[in-house]
């Protein structure tokens, strides 16, 4: 068991406390809008990716916001939606989406905590680390539609594998 762990070790934390800690652990730029609500960027290798957690207690879920700016041409939105569908195919917690009013794409991810479930820290970082894991990995692909004027399916083809490790 990890030193953050041991820390947190208690039936009635609440998941947002959770989640700062680990942006303190990690040294996350974060803002706790909130009680039930915290906002934070995390430095990715394409992008400063921006994420909110937001704990229901009625609904009793957790739910993740990341997102990042983009901008894509008007005649290039067919082929986004179309990669949209393509990746969120590929990802097996979460899914994507572009919210077309803000200019913002958006990885979203709701963990539901039926029954009194607890969330732990491991679980909460990882469910984190999987929004900007998968921004990155489908990032060049969402660039190459939208600027490159790739077909859909070769555009995903750079986002066909998940790296495992590190070099």
């Amino acid at each position: 068991m990890s030193n953050l762990e041991q820390y947190l070790q208690t039936d009635d934390i609440h998941p947002i406390d959770i989640v700062e800690t680990l942006a303190q652990h990690h040294d996350w730029d974060f803002d706790r809008i909130a009680d039930d609500q915290i906002a934070m960027a995390v430095e990715g290798a394409w992008r400063t990716y921006s994420l909110t957690l937001a704990w229901s207690a009625y609904d009793e879920t957790l739910r993740l916001v990341c997102t990042f700016e983009m901008e894509p041409p008007e005649a290039a939105m067919p082929a986004l939606y179309e990669a949209l569908n393509g990746t969120n195919d590929m990802c097996w917690a979460g899914a994507f989406s572009y919210w077309a009013e803000q200019k913002l794409m958006v990885y979203r991810y709701g963990l539901v905590l039926s029954g009194g479930a607890v969330a732990g820290p491991e679980q909460i970082d990882r469910m984190v680390s999987v929004a900007v894991t998968n921004c990155e990995r489908f990032y060049p692909a969402f660039q190459l539609v939208c600027w490159a004027d790739r077909a859909p399916q070769e555009a995903l083809q750079v986002a066909i594998a998940e790296a495992y490790g590190r070099a």
